[in-house]
């Protein structure tokens, strides 16, 4: 029924039971040790058992599946030592199966907050967490060697807080990932790197972020400054609209002109040959049939 397949875990009931205020199905079983894990002789003497609590996946994430597993003790009587069964179902010293951790491995792929993960596979957000710092491969840190085309950027993460990331210009891969973007905190990180490291880097990608430049100079000398054609032409964007505005408030609100100014807001920013020519349309707000071309010509 679960999908386990360890010859030594033997299951001996199913129960129902209230755990922290949630009910909880319970499947007691025992772990047996038939030969010592050493010299692999049968010749043992049984020392009792060593009860472990085991999350496992549940068919259904309002009823949770918890493992009470019984794990046997044993001391080899041909060479003296004593040890405790294990089995591949559960990490040794962890209480979290590692179904359940592939399980949370396949959903952190898709676009999932830790919250909603966490509540799926019935563990906390903290385990969610762990699990991916232990499995997840760690970024690029070796300070012999940084790629010839970087680019910086910012990004808002845990905590609508706002982090530092550089990438490989060329390949789009990870290089690092600071915790916040503060000038100090990047200067500290790449002046780790030697400078004849920081010299073979030619060019740093990057926004109008005014002390990054500042910082480019001094960390590559050698690098070139490339500013990002999405922040010149989002930064156009923002320059033209807000000289809209400032027209359009001269005039009345109920004037043809402000209604022009306000609503064909996005016609102004499109390119004039992709605007329809041929095909008016009604304008509620004009109360008037144009085609683009001519609104926007209008405005």
């Amino acid at each position: 029924m679960l999908n386990i397949k360890d010859p030594n875990l033997e299951f001996l009931a199913f129960k129902s039971e209230t755990i922290d205020s949630v009910v909880t199905t319970v499947a007691y079983c025992n772990l047996k040790l038939p030969t010592c894990p050493d010299c692999h002789s049968a010749h043992i003497w049984r020392n009792g058992y060593a009860p472990v609590k085991v999350r496992y996946l549940s068919s259904d994430a309002s009823r949770p599946l918890m493992l009470k597993l019984a794990k046997q003790r044993i001391i080899c009587r041909d060479c003296g030592q004593s040890a405790m069964a294990q089995t591949s179902l559960v990490d040794k010293y962890c209480s979290i199966a590692n179904p359940v951790k592939r399980k949370i491995l396949t959903s952190l792929r898709n676009d999932w907050s830790m919250t909603s993960i966490a509540a799926f596979t019935n563990v906390s957000v903290n385990t969610v967490q762990r699990v991916l710092e232990q499995y997840s491969s760690p970024f690029h840190d070796d300070d012999t060697w940084l790629p010839e085309h970087l680019a910086f950027d910012e990004f808002r993460g845990v905590g609508r807080k706002l982090h530092f990331i550089a990438l490989d210009a060329s390949t789009h891969q990870i290089v690092k990932i600071l915790p916040t973007r503060y000038k100090q905190t990047i200067m500290t990180y790449f002046k780790h790197y030697p400078e004849l490291v920081r010299r073979q880097v030619k060019t740093v990608s990057m926004d109008l972020n005014y002390y990054y430049a500042a910082m480019v100079k001094e960390l590559f000398p050698n690098a070139q400054v490339v500013l990002d054609r999405f922040h010149i032409v989002q930064m156009l964007n923002r320059s033209f609209n807000a000289c809209r505005i400032q027209v359009m408030k001269q005039y009345p609100k109920s004037s043809r002109s402000y209604r022009l100014l306000k609503y064909s807001w996005k016609l102004y920013l499109k390119p004039f040959d992709q605007l329809e020519r041929k095909q008016p349309g009604y304008n509620w707000h004009l109360q008037d049939r144009l085609t683009q071309a001519r609104l926007s010509q209008t405005g």
